[in-house]
């Protein structure tokens, strides 16, 4: 039973990291590590933490599309922009970006959401700057979105481990 549990927060370690990086499963991973967890302790005294990563990808969900929102409205990007943001986070990802030889995937979740917004807003606007101030305005409603997606998963892992973890320490 004590090799499942700490199975499980590894499981949930993934998905705190999921959280906060886009293209990997998130909350949801803490979500099934309760649930099987719950499945094999018998629910006991599991409700509480299942309550909390429930909010807490139910959040996430908000929060993504809310952060980059308000991001893009404050510095006032178009819908071009946030096109292009979506666009440049694939291409980076996948290491599509031409000026992107060394650096991979995590660099491309950096600069790719980055340069799409970029493009997507000059595009539209035909004004560099315009461009780059909706880009950066855009990359950081991305960041502080995902920076609170992170945090309410580190709040669902630790309730997890704070009602649980007498059951499996004794």
């Amino acid at each position: 039973m004590t090799l499942l549990y700490w199975l499980l927060v590894a499981m949930m370690a993934v998905g705190v990291v999921g959280a906060v990086v886009p293209g990997l499963p998130g909350v949801i991973l803490i979500v099934i590590a309760i649930v099987i967890w719950g499945m094999a302790a018998g629910f006991a005294g599991i409700w509480v933490p299942l309550g909390v990563a429930l909010f807490a990808l139910v959040a996430n969900l908000g929060i993504d599309f809310l952060a980059t929102y308000l991001g893009a409205k404050k510095a006032g990007a178009s819908t071009w922009g946030q096109v292009g943001a979506i666009i440049g986070l694939f291409l980076g990802v996948f290491g599509l970006l031409p000026a992107l030889p060394i650096g991979g995937p995590l660099l491309g979740l950096l600069i790719g959401p980055l340069v799409g917004a970029i493009v997507g807003e000059y595009l539209y606007r035909r004004d560099f700057k315009l461009a780059i101030q909706a880009g950066v305005g855009i990359v950081v409603g991305t960041l502080i979105g995902n920076l609170i997606e992170g945090l309410l998963a580190i709040v669902a892992m630790v309730v997890f481990l704070v009602t649980t973890w007498s059951q499996v320490m004794g």
